[in-house]
């Protein structure tokens, strides 16, 4: 009983730390990719606009990428804390992404990063523009090698077993798997779309204020593009992704279902509602949609989709007794989250992109702007439940199919610990909410920098400031 405790506050403590740390890295991904992309047109076109736009977005990137460091360096330290065993029998495949992302990846976005913030007045123009896209081709690539990781523990290949853990012998395989490709473009996909929607909702605030128009005219548009693109990638990549887990974690896909009995061809849920249990055996509300799993799953109208219950037999005989069902309320409603949500942004994006089209300015459409600031929050609901749904689809396993959970915990780590870590990580993290909320308010609040007076392209700028 207390081993079990142990491990229930281990794994609440990994998620806390895991989903507080993801609110900061689409941020990042994104805005970095945005700064990039306003500094390179105020390199080309010297409009002025675009560059007090760099500067002002810059900071709000340099607020999350400060918070996402410090809160990414706690995930690490608890593979050894907590997770011993798990580090010792997988440490020679999973290290090694992380490895490389740490040595490499990192590296170099932190060590741009700085030449880019103190560069201004000391590098050439087109040096200076180069740091940033160096900086967010690191925050790309760091996101690559930890999703490569994290996509192993999904669908481990290219190790072979040797004794008591896991050899690597072939890290293509583990960086380029089909399952790694589509996690990774998702990610990104829908890091673009938070940062676009976080662009939007601070242009509206300025744009509702009736100040700065022209610049957050031009910043609001390009957000809104880049919130359809994104919103539209991530439903195109989202649906090649169902069909790569529908063959290589039919369990995870099923539970999104409730789908306890094969079928040919098999019916989309669309809302179900069912008893209060972990393994609920009937649904009370089930509004289905025939066919349409079938056609997402397989492309095929007929497509066969394992049920639950198959799923559950074939383990059993491959891996042993045991319950091989995740939590399936915590599947399905996790998954129409994301889904839903990713569809919402797409209208809204659609919508915004109409009603400030040439020859109306944005700000003229009231309601749009005062509701723009409340849509931010739907990519974080959406990134959460993304990652509820990835990670609680695999248990009981921590590795897919190589190691379970219960068996990846530290031997040695006892309830009070976990729990003494778990309580000082909470109000830690705590205090860091308040302190980027309050930075945050306080850049959005304070606005972009005055004008700068009859400045020619290439000159040099004061360092960036906060």
């Amino acid at each position: 009983m207390i081993a079990s405790t142990a491990l229930d506050l281990a794994r609440w403590q990994f998620a806390v730390t895991t989903v507080y740390h993801f609110l900061f890295v689409p941020v990042t991904i994104g805005l970095a990719w945005f700064v990039a992309g306003m500094q390179t047109v105020w390199h080309v076109s010297g409009n002025e606009r675009h560059l007090r736009m760099t500067r002002f977005f810059g900071k709000l990137f340099l607020i999350n990428f400060a918070l996402g460091v410090v809160t990414g360096i706690v995930q690490e330290f608890q593979f050894g804390m907590n997770w011993s065993a798990y580090s010792r029998y997988v440490g020679d495949v999973f290290g090694a992404p992380l490895a490389i992302e740490g040595l490499a990846a990192f590296f170099l976005e932190s060590t741009f990063l700085g030449l880019w913030i103190f560069g201004w007045d000391r590098l050439r123009a087109g040096v200076h523009l180069a740091t940033i896209w160096l900086v967010a081709l690191g925050t790309t690539a760091s996101a690559y090698f930890i999703l490569a990781a994290n996509s192993w523990m999904q669908h481990p290949v290219g190790y072979r077993k040797v004794g008591d853990h896991a050899e690597l012998v072939s890290l293509e395989k583990v960086f380029f798997q089909s399952l790694q490709v589509t996690h990774f473009l998702h990610t990104i996909a829908a890091s673009l779309l938070t940062a676009a929607l976080l662009v939007l909702a601070v242009s509206a605030y300025w744009l509702r204020r009736g100040r700065e128009l022209e610049l957050f005219r031009a910043s609001a548009r390009a957000a809104l593009a880049v919130t359809v693109a994104a919103a539209a990638g991530v439903i195109v990549v989202g649906h090649f992704q169902a069909q790569i887990l529908t063959r290589e974690q039919p369990m995870k896909m099923a539970a999104a279902e409730v789908l306890y009995e094969t079928k040919a061809p098999a019916p989309l849920s669309l809302f179900a509602v069912g008893p209060w249990e972990r393994h609920p055996k009937r649904t009370n509300v089930d509004i289905v949609l025939p066919h349409a799993l079938s056609v997402l799953a397989t492309s095929s109208w007929n497509g066969k989709i394992t049920g639950i219950d198959e799923v559950q037999r074939e383990y059993r005989q491959r891996y042993g007794p045991g319950d091989y069902t995740p939590i399936l309320g915590t599947e399905y409603w996790t998954w129409r989250i994301m889904v839903g949500l990713g569809f919402l942004a797409l209208a809204f994006g659609a919508l915004g992109l109409w009603l400030g089209r040439a020859g109306r300015g944005l700000e003229r459409s009231r309601r749009f702007v005062r509701v723009a600031p409340w849509f931010l929050l739907l990519p974080f609901l959406a990134n959460t439940a993304g990652w509820l749904f990835t990670e609680m689809g695999r248990q009981p396993w921590i590795v897919q199919g190589l190691l379970l959970t219960r068996d990846a915990v530290s031997p040695r780590v006892g309830v009070a610990s976990v729990a003494l870590t778990l309580g000082g990580f909470a109000a830690v993290y705590g205090i860091l909410a308040a302190v980027e909320a309050w930075l945050m308010v306080r850049a959005v609040k304070t606005g972009p920098e005055e004008p700068f007076p009859e400045l020619p392209r290439g000159a040099a700028l004061p360092p960036l400031a906060y």
